[in-house]
């Protein structure tokens, strides 16, 4: 029975996608729910399972082509064979010419991803040894015949998978031509703009961490068993301090919408995590309601899913204010750019011991900038300045927090 595989169907947001990687080639035997390609959209990458045990007789959409919303991506054969494809691939080829058949076996024997690859890099697929199904050249292939291959004399540009792979002889120049990815171009496009369309600000401030950092050594342990493996970090506590400071300053959790300003009575607060594929943003929802384990969990969380390509389209829609953590990289102070329609977004960054002035002494603190980016037209620097104040007081005094004073 043959079953058409369509691209899954995209929000209103989402206008199209691009087919990434085809997991699964013609011919190939498919398991139910294995997974055969993936399409990426300007947000996430969305992964596309076979119906059934079988195998895609013809793939319809290369890696690269652009693809709508339930559009038809491939015909797959359930409940057929691992030969069934090749086989009736094969036939016509038998009545056509020699040389007409000699170049149909060719092309059946690479992949698209391997054919993509040998185009860029003008490889000659004859050369390269193939170790797929019945001699079939794949992407690996093709990437092992680049590592082995001897390095070329010295030209403009070289096009390869992996720069590194290179063998490069002393002196030589070369290049490193990768197309943007649809999110890399994406979260490119939306950077610029929110430069271009507010009056984005801001404002810095320091904080003494030592408070956080002696109430985290003394109950660690004890928060890690009692909350089942749940290690207690440090944004957790950002997160709690900055849901207490929008409350006490809704501009700071409103957005622009058009001539409006939209004011929001919740607090969903993203948390940006860095992945291969680019910086997303998943959103905690209503953070007034969660624990700190809650947030330290669902955190974990995001960056486990980040990491593997799982985060969906779901986990990463509204937000009404987003925190930033450049400081796990060593940043030690930056000026975090505006997550539109949001109105601001709180930078972290690295703890650092330095000398600090307390009551006539001086003493040696571990010390934290922060940094606020917010949009002039909706707050104030009045509003911006208290709002960091605020941050800065709750977490030096994290009791403040919990009595919410």
């Amino acid at each position: 029975m043959s079953i058409e595989i369509k691209t899954p169907t995209f929000p209103e947001s989402v206008a199209d996608g691009t087919v990434a990687t085809w997991h699964k080639q013609p011919g190939e035997a498919c398991s139910t729910d294995e997974l055969i390609v993936d399409i990426e959209t300007d947000k996430v990458v969305l992964e596309v399972v076979a119906p059934a045990d079988g195998v895609i007789k013809e793939i319809i959409k290369g890696e690269g082509d652009t693809v709508l919303s339930e559009e038809v991506l491939a015909i797959f054969e359930a409940g057929a064979a691992a030969s069934a494809a090749p086989a009736a691939a094969s036939a016509p080829a038998a009545a056509a010419p020699a040389a007409e058949a000699s170049a149909t076996t060719d092309a059946e024997k690479v992949g698209p991803a391997a054919r993509k690859l040998i185009e860029e890099n003008g490889l000659d697929a004859n050369q390269i040894p193939g170790t797929g199904k019945n001699g079939g050249i794949t992407k690996e292939d093709v990437v092992n015949f680049l590592k082995n291959k001897p390095a070329a004399a010295p030209a403009a540009a070289v096009k390869v998978d992996n720069a590194a792979a290179l063998n490069i002889a002393s002196g030589e120049r070369v290049e490193k031509r990768v197309p943007m990815t649809r999110l890399r171009a994406t979260i490119a496009k939306r950077l610029v703009e929110a430069q271009q369309n507010a009056a984005m600000l801001t404002t810095y401030n320091e904080v003494n961490m030592k408070p956080v950092m002696e109430l985290r050594k003394q109950y660690k342990d004890l928060f890690e068993k009692t909350h089942n493996g749940t290690r207690l970090g440090f944004m957790s506590f950002f997160v709690k301090a900055a849901t207490e400071a929008l409350k006490r300053f809704p501009a700071v959790n409103a957005s622009i919408d058009g001539n409006d300003m939209v004011y929001h009575g919740y607090q969903d607060i993203g948390v940006a995590v860095s992945t291969e594929r680019g910086l997303m943003v998943p959103v905690l929802r209503d953070t007034d309601a969660m624990t700190l384990a809650d947030v330290e969990s669902t955190i974990a969380d995001f960056g486990k899913r980040g990491r593997d390509g799982k985060l969906g389209m779901d986990d990463m829609q509204g937000g009404t204010f987003t925190i930033t953590n450049g400081g796990v990289f060593g940043s030690l102070m930056s000026t975090p750019i505006l997550n539109p329609p949001q109105t601001a977004i709180l930078g972290m960054h690295k703890i650092q011991e330095r000398p600090m002035a307390v009551n006539g002494q001086v003493e040696i603190l571990p010390m934290m900038y922060l940094a606020l980016s917010y949009d002039h037209r909706m707050i104030d620097g009045k509003e911006a300045v208290q709002f960091l104040v605020t941050i800065k007081d709750l977490l030096e005094d994290p009791a403040r927090m919990l009595l919410e004073v």
